[in-house]
């Protein structure tokens, strides 16, 4: 199974105890965000309005595609593959 390394904005980084980047092993990208919220359990309340459906301000992005453009999370990961996340902030 890959190691791959996934990207944390700074507002949610207090959710994997301060760190910036954190690596997990999975076969597929919908594995890796579960693995990531069972590593982390305070990411699953940062990243999901409810189970399955990402928080409107966040984007998750496996290379350069984000996850909103794919027809499916079961994509299969290999090493090399990355993933971010990123929180879009508003404010006035």
């Amino acid at each position: 199974m890959p190691a791959i390394p996934i990207e944390l904005p700074s507002l949610i980084q207090s959710c994997a105890n301060g760190r910036s980047v954190v690596t997990i092993e999975a076969d597929t990208f919908a594995n890796a965000l579960e693995q990531l919220c069972t590593d982390y359990p305070l990411m699953r309340n940062a990243l999901y309005e409810s189970p399955g459906e990402l928080r409107q301000h966040v984007l998750v992005f496996l290379n350069e595609d984000n996850s909103r453009w794919l027809e499916t999370l079961d994509v299969p990961l290999k090493e090399g593959d990355t993933i971010i996340i990123v929180q879009s902030v508003a404010g006035g």
